[in-house]
């Protein structure tokens, strides 16, 4: 997918690994003042909004998936939102996309902003290291797969879901403990990526590691912030694109929602 920046467009937003669940009210709530207060015209969310999504019929239930949604809509009134899944909520759909007022972003696009070219990706994919990740990634990618699940009962769907994230945070305690470093993207990868959309910056997030990496020849890799209030200290950057500047600035909530 290949995006043109609007003539309006001034000010472009990226965040993503919101990680949003009921359990956490505190980052919903730091969302929907960012929404209410950015004076970006422009909002690309990288991914992992969600914590899990188990299928669009969840909006059924009136829980807290609608609450998002409905702020989405309304936010959707006053600036142009895309979301791409991540690999915790891979399994939004259309429905979603409908009621929360979003344009699904493919994965990756490209997003031309004034005379440059942004690919924009989650980054889980290009994590090649992570063969186990990447065995998963394949399975639950497939259209069988997710067929297969999402005909399960909703009750079922999240009680597999409930699992799975026990286990991952179980596996991440596991890792810490052994101090093994994490995994990164491929840097080969993430070049070859760039060249074959004819880009020379890259935008995504996965890591929850926010830096800016030069990958030679013009090429750079900026890593976005994951949203993590219960952090110390706390962790929620926006990653901003402005007309009048040639690359992108690094804010904190406060920061984005005052700076224009």
């Amino acid at each position: 997918m290949e995006i043109t920046a609007a003539p309006h467009w001034q000010t472009v937003d990226f965040i993503s690994d919101l990680h949003l669940q009921a359990s956490e009210p505190e980052t919903f709530q730091a969302l929907a003042k960012y929404l209410a207060k950015t004076p970006a015209q422009a909002l690309f969310i990288l991914g992992d909004l969600f914590e899990v999504w188990v299928g669009d019929d969840v909006l059924e239930t009136a829980g807290f998936e609608s609450s998002v949604a409905q702020l989405l809509r309304s936010a959707s009134r006053r600036l142009d939102l895309f979301v791409m899944v991540g690999n915790r909520d891979f399994l939004m759909g259309e429905r979603l996309f409908a009621a929360s007022g979003v344009q699904c972003l493919d994965e990756p696009s490209v997003l031309q902003f004034g005379s440059t070219r942004w690919l924009l990706a989650h980054g889980d994919a290009q994590c090649l290291d992570d063969l186990p990740y990447q065995a998963f990634r394949a399975q639950v990618r497939s259209p069988a797969w997710q067929q297969e699940f999402l005909n399960k009962p909703l009750a079922e769907r999240q009680a597999v879901a409930r699992h799975m994230r026990q286990q991952s945070e179980a596996q991440k305690k596991q890792l810490a403990s052994t101090q093994a470093p994490w995994i990164d993207l491929d840097a080969q990868a993430c070049r070859a990526l760039l060249q074959a959309h004819q880009a020379d910056h890259m935008v995504h997030g996965h890591t929850h590691q926010p830096a800016q990496h030069n990958l030679g020849r013009g090429q750079t890799r900026w890593v976005l912030s994951d949203w993590d209030l219960r952090a110390t200290p706390p962790r929620a950057q926006i990653l901003r694109l402005q007309s009048s500047q040639s690359e992108p600035c690094r804010l904190t909530l406060a920061e984005a929602a005052s700076v224009h």
